[in-house]
């Protein structure tokens, strides 16, 4: 009994930290969002009735989707390449992918506008190979926010699968090939299944983070594809509507949890991220 009261006693500043810094500020949004401009429901009454609303809410879900589709294929090669590499390789191969981690995501935004922009490096390049004849519209709209959401979301798509995939014994691969089984049934009935825990953490990962950006849409986007984090700066901070992104605020954490409880019913979240061996 003392050693849980040591426990606890221990943990409590944190837990003080973690309500004053995080719980108290969703909990003011939570009271914003049903008493301004009025007491009631009105605000979530509007997801319903109000067309605007529910075309950022499409928006937002559709683009998360994509980015974490793309994500996860692109990633899944990647931390394969990456597990199955000489350990010397591996070095390079994880320093190529947790360069961009370093680079400021403003950066990064501006960069793909430079590049995919109607007289930028892509569109020049595509012209000279004689593949297209006018320049594409790659940016400031759905395309360019998906490319630079991708591109942020890679590494964090890598690093779970790839701890999964170290976890996976060799001999299990090796014991699979002595009994005739071909590289394609190796990868197929062996590998992926041992490694889809990896794949489900990177999904969750990915899609969560995708749900909140701000910075790469609102640059690539170029205030024509809206999704939720601009949509609510827009509200509070331009119109004054502390109600309507109060209220889109909450709704995007509740899909967050719900997202978490969905995948907690599939697979240990815990396990997954570390929290228990």
């Amino acid at each position: 009994m003392r050693r849980d009261l040591g426990w606890w006693a221990l943990l409590l500043p944190a837990f003080l930290m973690m309500t004053v810094l995080y719980v108290a500020p969703i909990l003011q949004v939570l009271a914003i969002s049903v008493t301004e401009p009025t007491l009631g429901t009105g605000n979530y009454e509007r997801l319903l009735s109000n067309a605007g609303v529910q075309r950022v809410i499409l928006t937002t879900l559709r683009i998360g989707l994509l980015t974490t589709g793309i994500a996860l294929l692109l990633g899944y090669a990647l931390a394969y390449v990456i597990a199955l590499a000489r350990p010397a390789a591996q070095r390079w191969w994880l320093l190529g992918v947790l360069l961009p981690l370093w680079i400021s995501v403003l950066v990064r935004a501006f960069a793909w506008v430079t590049l995919l922009r109607r007289q930028g490096l892509v569109n020049q390049g595509l012209q000279a190979l004689g593949a297209i004849d006018s320049p594409l519209q790659l940016v400031w709209n759905e395309f360019g926010v998906v490319v630079g959401m991708v591109h942020y979301m890679v590494p964090y798509a890598v690093l779970p699968m790839l701890a999964s995939m170290r976890e996976i014994d060799p001999r299990l691969l090796v014991a699979a090939r002595g009994m005739g089984a071909s590289r394609g049934m190796v990868f197929g009935r062996v590998f992926l299944p041992l490694s889809l825990p990896g794949v489900v953490a990177a999904a969750v990962l990915v899609f969560i983070f995708s749900l909140g950006f701000y910075i790469t849409p609102a640059i690539l986007g170029g205030g024509k594809t809206l999704m939720t984090a601009e949509w609510i700066k827009l509200q509070i901070l331009d119109l004054v509507r502390w109600g309507m992104g109060a209220m889109l605020a909450t709704v995007l954490v509740g899909a967050i949890l719900a997202t978490l409880a969905v995948f907690s019913r599939v697979v240990d979240l815990r396990r997954l991220f570390g929290a228990r061996a």
